[in-house]
């Protein structure tokens, strides 16, 4: 295969023969057929309220096709007035895959989903008189993108700026943002498909407007995903979809829960980052499932030492140890994989459209921004080691010198069980702590994920919560420099992303899960302290 066609190569040969019975029988189910014929019947009846409800993303390669103009012209009007800057306020499927579309039609978005005030506030610190605020949100009450929007049109107030002007809307019909979008009389309101969820809204308004708006070709994504969308939804033993899912199914049989995802050089930009949401929202509940574990190429740890309990997933041609690849552009790719994933869903006795475990870290979040006391240095670390504040969950050790807490931390992992390392930091100015993942997967040599918080939660999470509970908890917090007030609400950013570590913490730590916080009270230097102290654990 190239990377111009679309595929699956099944590479393992033993993995391949594991996998053919359950090709067998998706095809003899009729599986693929049914599905793109929108049989909410294929999960069970447990399921079928809900599927009945989340399948039109199987058409939306035509569906969407009269968002090309709507959106050209937008942006036409926009550049017009001299507005070329956009910036999305998104959480999830909201902003995962316009970021990858973005990335990889090589056009400027900046991405907004944190709530980390210094990130924020690099973003209003662009130029706001050629900024447009796109705010994606299918009820318009995730406190994350209402947040942002509040700051953004005061921001736009205070600069002279006619903010309903510069503020577009993407969320579903009927919804309460759509009726706050009339009432301030924002300048555009895309309505997007509601019969699909989050996570396979990539070819909807959600992931096409913001994109589009900064100058991605959407046309030809979707003419990339109409190519394939004959052979996605034939029952044929040479199916990509199929194959894929039943290789994901066939390791799951065997042990391999985790999916490790490297990109061998596809051309497509971030491509992990938006197939974690959509796999692990998707199969991780009734403690089973699929971890999806982003790294950084096919020679990092965990990808290339991959052992028993993970399948190497090439995104592109197969290279190293990868056991599977998977090829072709990236509108192909994105239909591609929600079939194959909807279809591993059949296979693994599980319903791919719920997300039954999500809400427990908002609503413990949002308690926690109810009892503000509690968010204004009321806490007393367990242990104190330079610039770092350690807090563990019971059970967990927090005493002595920080290697020696992180090295007992990794030692009380299962076997097979995972680390999750969550950064609830500023994802561009603290981007190096995302090399805390190869460094903890080497030492440790343990499946390791990295997340950044609160982005996780509307990706990842699910399975934290719902799949196999092997897993120990990493967050890292920092210090606040300067916060960011939050507009006729009585919380700051800093305390709502202070509130959303601790309420996640919280809900794992009441599933049995070890959770070891270690809060940076200086940024630069606790994170430097951190990395050191990782280092000394395989020392």
């Amino acid at each position: 295969m190239t990377g111009d066609e679309t595929g699956v190569e099944i590479v393992d040969a033993e993995l391949a023969g594991k996998a053919a019975p359950l090709v067998e029988r998706l095809v003899a189910d009729q599986a693929a057929t049914k599905l793109a014929a929108n049989d909410a019947t294929l999960w069970g009846p447990d399921a079928e309220s809900e599927a009945s409800i989340r399948l039109s993303w199987t058409s939306l390669h035509k569906s969407s096709r009269p968002l090309i103009g709507e959106i050209e012209a937008l942006r036409t009007e926009l550049r017009g007035e001299g507005v070329d800057r956009v910036v999305l306020a998104g959480m999830g499927g909201s902003s995962l895959a316009p970021e990858v579309i973005a990335g990889t039609s090589e056009v400027a978005l900046t991405v907004l989903d944190t709530t980390d005030p210094g990130q924020v506030a690099d973003a209003l610190a662009g130029d706001l008189e050629r900024t447009v605020l796109v705010v994606s949100s299918k009820s318009g009450g995730t406190l994350e993108t209402d947040s942002h929007r509040r700051i953004f049109a005061k921001a736009f107030a205070d600069a002279g700026i006619d903010a309903a002007r510069r503020i577009v809307v993407v969320t579903d019909p009927g919804s309460p943002f759509a009726e706050l979008s009339e009432k301030e009389g924002y300048r555009k309101t895309f309505l997007a498909d509601p019969h699909v969820g989050g996570r396979y809204s990539a070819l909807t308004a959600f992931g096409l407007v913001p994109a589009g708006l900064a100058g991605a070709d959407i046309a030809r994504l979707l003419d990339q995903a109409a190519a394939v969308a004959g052979v996605l939804g034939s029952d044929s033993a040479d199916n990509p979809a199929i194959k894929l899912a039943a290789a994901w199914a066939a390791a799951h049989e065997g042990g391999a829960e985790k999916v490790v995802l490297a990109d061998t050089g596809s051309g497509i930009k971030g491509f992990p980052d938006w197939a974690e949401q959509l796999i692990a929202e998707s199969t991780g509940k009734l403690g089973t499932g699929l971890l999806p574990v982003a790294v950084e190429g096919p020679d990092a740890p965990g990808f290339a030492d991959a052992k028993s309990d993970a399948t190497p997933v090439a995104i592109g041609d197969a290279e190293g140890a990868a056991k599977i690849a998977v090829t072709g552009p990236l509108g192909a790719q994105f239909l591609l994989w929600e079939f194959a994933t909807a279809l591993a869903g059949r296979l693994l006795g599980i319903n791919p459209f719920d997300q039954p475990d999500v809400e427990a870290a908002k609503k413990a979040a949002r308690a926690l921004l109810d009892d503000p006391e509690k968010l204004k240095g009321g806490e007393t670390a367990s242990n104190v080691d330079g610039a770092v504040e350690i807090f563990g969950s019971e059970g967990v050790v927090t005493e002595g010198k920080l290697a020696d807490v992180l090295r007992a931390f990794f030692a009380s992992a299962p076997e097979h069980g995972y680390i999750a390392v969550q950064a609830y930091l500023d994802r561009l100015d603290d981007a190096s702590t995302a090399l805390l993942r190869g460094e903890v997967a080497k030492r440790t040599g343990l499946q390791t994920t990295f997340g950044w918080g609160p982005r996780f939660l509307h990706s990842t999470g699910q399975y934290h919560k719902g799949g196999h509970q092997n897993g120990n908890f990493l967050q890292v917090t920092g210090a606040v420099a300067e916060d960011l007030e939050v507009p006729d609400r009585p919380y700051t950013l800093g305390q709502l992303q202070h509130a959303q570590a601790l309420g996640d913490g919280q809900v794992l730590a009441e599933h049995g899960r070890p959770v070891l916080r270690l809060h940076l009270t200086d940024r630069a230097a606790g994170l430097a302290e951190l990395v050191r102290a990782v280092q000394e654990v395989g020392a």
